[in-house]
């Protein structure tokens, strides 16, 4: 989303400088670098990411959440101040709350931060507090800490921007401050071509495991433990493809490593399935989902912020027994999925275009860019 954004305000006539880190540990991807390179001048930043623990131990005695101590990068702070120091910028945008700590010190230059929040993440942090037995307690403690900062963060920046509708509304009843916060939709093209090769399965049934996040992690575990046994009792021929995390290989089901290219999994005739029960933001894999052809079963979670409707985007499902029944709708009824297919393409037209979003910032900016700089 981040490059999709960055390529619709180039084509709106931005002149852009991305500073971002890269693990030094980490090989990446040339055509990803090249691409980056394509739509304006990039500076890397190479860093050694602090682990879990470490940035449990520097948060435990201040006010910082623990999320934003493990991405705080003094080298590329030092970079944007650099940056800042020599040339002169209309605004600083900074994607996410944990970037903040990189720009901190615009204001000294009278640049101001525009704030892009892809989620509410106290709101994850909260919900993910809920049923987690012995670490309960950190969670909750956690969700309230990343409350806080959202909030003076939303109250010192120009601008704050989200994803949804919903998500703007949050932050601007956490923050008291509505007049910062504005809606700007995630960017996403209304075609991109599905997978060349087919997936196994009668139908085939996609689920991003994205381990690492316990939300995630969470819905992984209920769709196979609760829901998977239902859809295989509706639909014997069905397979089961969990991307990104470890999976039983029995039952139909089989695990898959992240592709380097997420096509490889939006085959013809596959089904994207959302099980979450608790989310924030947009889920994109769905925005994807409808531009490569595949429709989607969500819970209600899952599609909050897409201002999607059952039956007419996608269908929804907030049980075992619904999800199977959802499956097997679509399985046995003709036409539906390509008509759930369309509505979505139809949605990213006209909410989604990169055009309109890159408008849309680009107001933004206007608002909160320094006199006589713009």
């Amino acid at each position: 989303m981040a490059l999709l954004t960055l390529e619709a305000l180039r084509a709106h006539g931005h002149e852009l400088t991305i500073v971002s880190p890269i693990d030094s540990e980490v090989t990446h991807s040339p055509a990803g670098a090249a691409r980056l390179e394509g739509v304006g001048r990039s500076v890397l930043v190479p860093v050694r990411p602090p682990g879990l623990v470490a940035a449990a131990l520097r948060a435990a005695f201040g006010p910082t959440p623990i999320t934003v101590a493990r991405h705080s990068h003094p080298g590329v702070r030092d970079e944007v101040e650099r940056l800042l120091s020599r040339e002169p910028f209309d605004v600083v945008h900074a994607e996410q709350p944990q970037a903040l700590a990189q720009v901190a010190g615009a204001g000294r230059f009278g640049v101001p931060v525009v704030l892009r929040a892809q989620n509410v993440e106290s709101d994850l942090w909260e919900g993910a507090s809920r049923g987690a037995g012995l670490i309960q307690p950190i969670l909750a403690r956690e969700a309230r800490r990343l409350a806080a900062f959202e909030r003076q963060a939303v109250r010192e920046v120009a601008a704050t921007v989200t994803l949804t509708a919903h998500d703007a509304s949050r932050l601007a009843e956490l923050s008291g401050a509505p007049e910062r916060v504005s809606h700007v939709a995630a960017p996403f093209p209304p075609r991109l071509p599905a997978a060349s090769v087919p997936l196994a399965g009668a139908p085939p049934v996609v689920l991003f495991g994205s381990g690492g996040w316990r939300p995630n992690e969470e819905a992984t575990r209920w769709f196979i433990g609760e829901a998977w046994p239902r859809v295989r009792k509706a639909l014997p021929g069905a397979a089961l493809h969990v991307v990104g995390a470890p999976a039983a290989g029995s039952g139909g089901v089989c695990g898959r490593a992240a592709p380097s290219d997420s096509r490889e999994v939006f085959a013809e005739g596959a089904v994207l399935v959302v099980p979450l029960h608790i989310a924030s933001g947009v889920r994109m894999k769905i925005l994807e989902a409808w531009a490569r052809g595949v429709p989607v079963v969500s819970t209600p979670a899952g599609a909050r912020g897409l201002d999607a409707a059952d039956g007419r985007e996608l269908l929804l499902a907030d049980g075992p027994e619904a999800f199977a029944l959802a499956l097997r709708r679509l399985h046995a009824e003709p036409g539906l999925a390509a008509s759930l297919v369309a509505a979505g393409r139809e949605r990213l037209t006209r909410h989604h275009d990169p055009g309109t979003v890159g408008r849309g910032l680009t107001e933004v900016y206007a608002r909160t860019a320094s006199p006589g700089r713009t």
